[in-house]
């Protein structure tokens, strides 16, 4: 088991009280989205092969287009009324908030959102008009957050589903909202893809006076592009900013546009204070490579503060949190070559999802990469290899010092075959991966931006040639399989994630079913 002295761990919990750490509160276990569990002192690289699924649960929500469960979040010792429990929370597309008892997967309480708007377009996978966003835990406060359908934010009791804080409306009726996150009392969500008529930004709602709640926005373009549709929503790091990558739009910092970017805005007012753009951003609008489709990940490495991103062309910029782009706001402290998408293409090829941190017991720092599609012929070399990866692969990098002593990401293994992996979390030396089975294809023609024809797939030609969703469990140093689920998931799942806390592991599907994986009694 690694363990690892509270100096090495100062950059992942300053936002993390302690006694919560065991806890899974948020999309990534923290608001830097690292993904790292770093209190789990139940599953190791020693047992991890003993993984089993434990239960699986069917939920009553009807999926939304491919949209159906949000990421489960965790929270341990909770008063209920059959007890004290450790509870999983997961959030329904068709407006559900789930309530399950984390040993058995039995149903400790459900909450149905009301709504009295209709929305003035049909569902479909690029706008589902259902709950997207994975809620959020105020375990101090004994409540959890959610954003309905209608964009009203709702604050339910942990143990009773009772609602505590609103409804208030915090952002647009069916707008494709993303992950929440929580630090000193303020909410925080991204939104995407202009549904709903909603405006691409970042968004956040002061929740301690439930009386006088406080709405800002910070909005990067006109209409809905240059969205933040990766699947943490906005990143906060402990030198209280706030993160996101937008989507693809007009670049023009004079005016206040901000596609094609990494920007930095204060925790307090969301006033913009730092942003990057990398100098081929026109490309990036040009060929719809959007990095805004992934979360970045904010971490800290030997006194320095670093935030890495990547997107659909397949690089990942490491950057200084402090100085996003450099002076000229467009250098990073080192960009990768290419990793992925030598096809040039915008659909099912590159970075999406989210990016993941770690640190050894050296003090060594690990950054991992979801890579949909094959490995750019660009790519470099990695030390260690697990086999052929056509569909996808997760890639994981070492925090090296390049030789103008500035920090790099240097190669250090590569998975075999994930059709198409989702952003991991790590414990104990562990990486835990979920291969999400989904089609990935957007159109008929495929993904070339340039292409003659473009005819997009509706939702069920998005819900052919799909596979069984598949978690792993590698080797966090090698990337060696230490455990696979084989058939144990059923279906597919989109645009999701895993949760860890206290030994187990959950994940969801397509078929609004709930899974947990844990260590075998003994």
């Amino acid at each position: 088991m690694n363990r690892l002295c509270p100096v090495l761990l100062l950059g992942f919990i300053l936002q993390v009280p302690a006694v919560f750490a065991a806890d899974w509160l948020t999309f990534g276990h923290d608001p830097q989205r690292s993904g790292w569990a770093f209190a789990e002192n139940q599953l190791s690289l020693q047992n991890v092969s003993g993984l089993s699924l434990k239960w699986k649960v069917p939920l009553k929500n009807e999926p939304k287009s491919l949209t159906a469960l949000t990421v489960p979040v965790v929270a341990s010792n909770i008063t209920t009324a059959q007890g004290v429990k450790t509870l999983v929370f997961v959030a329904g597309s068709s407006n559900h908030l789930f309530a399950l008892d984390a040993e058995t997967g039995t149903a400790i309480w459900t909450r149905t959102f009301d709504t009295l708007t209709v929305p003035k377009n049909e569902d479909m996978w690029l706008c589902p008009q259902g709950i997207n966003a994975t809620p959020t835990i105020d375990k101090t406060g004994g409540i959890i957050y959610a954003i309905g359908l209608d964009g009203r934010l709702y604050g339910l009791d942990l143990g009773t589903g009772k609602v505590r804080f609103g409804p208030i409306q915090f952002v647009p009726p069916f707008s494709k909202n993303w992950s929440l996150n929580l630090v000193d009392g303020v909410i925080y969500t991204s939104i995407s893809q202009g549904c709903g008529s909603a405006q691409s930004g970042l968004y956040s709602i002061d929740v301690r006076n439930p009386f006088r709640p406080f709405v800002r926005v910070l909005l990067v373009s006109e209409r809905g592009h240059a969205g933040i549709w990766g699947r943490g929503g906005p990143v906060i790091g402990a030198d209280r900013r706030v993160y996101g990558m937008t989507g693809d739009g007009e670049f023009d910092p004079a005016n206040q546009r901000y596609g094609s970017s990494v920007i930095a805005a204060s925790l307090t007012d969301l006033e913009l204070k730092d942003y990057f753009a990398p100098l081929n951003w026109r490309d990036v609008n040009k060929y719809d490579w959007d990095i805004g489709c992934t979360s970045p990940v904010w971490f800290a490495h030997r006194g320095r503060t670093l935030l890495a991103g990547g997107g659909k062309e397949g690089v990942v910029y490491l950057m200084d949190a402090t100085e996003l782009g450099g002076k000229d706001h467009h250098t990073p402290l080192f960009t990768t070559p290419r990793l992925g998408n030598d096809e040039d293409s915008f659909q099912g090829t590159g970075i999406w999802g989210g990016l993941s941190a770690w640190q050894d017991e050296k003090g060594d720092s690990w950054v991992y990469v979801p890579m949909w599609g094959p490995v750019s012929k660009k790519s470099p070399k990695f030390p260690n290899t697990n086999g052929p990866n056509p569909n996808g692969s997760i890639m994981a990098f070492k925090v090296a010092t390049g030789a103008d002593a500035r920090p790099v990401l240097e190669p250090a293994w590569i998975s075999g075959d994930f059709k198409v992996p989702e952003p991991v979390v790590i414990a104990n030396g562990v990486v835990f991966a979920l291969s999400n089975g989904e089609n990935v294809n957007q159109t008929r023609e495929g993904g070339v931006i340039f292409a003659p024809k473009q005819t997009m797939l509706n939702d069920s030609q998005r819900k052919e040639n799909t596979e069984r969703a598949v978690l792993y469990a590698l080797d966090a140093k090698t990337g060696k399989v230490l455990y696979q689920s084989g058939n144990a998931i059923d279906t597919w799942v989109h645009f999701s994630g895993l949760a860890l806390a206290n030994g187990q592991v959950y994940a969801v599907d397509s078929n609004s079913q709930v899974y947990c994986f844990g260590l075998k009694a003994k």
